[in-house]
């Protein structure tokens, strides 16, 4: 499986414009491991420590990939977002940026990043809000069935699949777009994260965990592969 681990820093020289980022952190050891957003607010940004690692032993053992299952954790403001193509964003309430934190979201995702919300219930007002600052002139925009990133390396004829029910509601896909580029991915009602984490910690069915493992992995992939 090929790594798109150097189309961040490309396209960052492109914006150049934009100031105060610098690469000297980038390395490749830095660069093969996913990352946990830390974010202002109060919201538990660190909910589901046992989610990341076991997604990427599953990328390893079914995608071939070599990520190091010792993921980063990042904050959001923080230079050091630009080490990782795939973040991941999660928690159960409030979520605030600032506006530096915003600027760099913004330059990351514009650079190539990739950025997956992931509402673990509660969180959906909030992230909307904070995302509003990173893209005022977006929307979050329902994905159909038929996006590539429900057919990557596994078929999700019908989107997302539930893992927790909450409100009775059916799982949703949304997405960010910047000029025909999905930047941005959130899973709503689905709680893809609790589905990644340890057997026992929710003592959810062996099928439901695969599946979640599985757009976890579509997820990753579509993240590292994109052009």
């Amino acid at each position: 499986m090929r790594f798109k681990t150097m189309n961040i820093y490309c396209r960052w020289v492109m914006l150049v414009a934009l100031p105060l980022l610098s690469f000297t952190h980038l390395d490749d050891s830095a660069r093969m491991k996913l990352a946990l957003v830390k974010y202002s607010g109060g919201g538990d940004w660190y909910s589901n420590p046992t989610a990341l690692p076991n997604l990427t032993r599953f990328c390893n053992q079914q995608l071939g990939t070599t990520l190091d299952p010792d993921y980063a954790t990042v904050e959001v403001g923080s230079v050091d977002i630009f080490n990782y193509p795939f973040l991941h964003m999660t928690g159960h309430g409030n979520v605030v940026f600032s506006p530096t934190d915003a600027q760099n979201l913004r330059t990351y995702l514009l650079a190539g990043g990739f950025l997956h919300i992931d509402d673990n219930y509660g969180m959906d007002p909030y992230v909307r809000t904070a995302m509003k600052e990173v893209f005022p002139e977006l929307e979050f925009v329902e994905l159909p069935f038929d996006h590539e990133i429900y057919h990557e390396a596994f078929q999700f004829d019908r989107g997302l699949p539930k893992v927790h029910e909450h409100d009775k509601k059916v799982p949703q896909g949304f997405g960010l777009i910047w000029e025909g580029n999905l930047v941005c991915f959130y899973s709503y009602e689905s709680d893809l994260g609790d589905g990644w984490e340890d057997k026992d910690v929710h003592n959810d069915a062996a099928d439901v965990r695969e599946k979640a493992l599985q757009m976890g992995a579509n997820l990753v992939s579509y993240a590292f592969i994109r052009d």
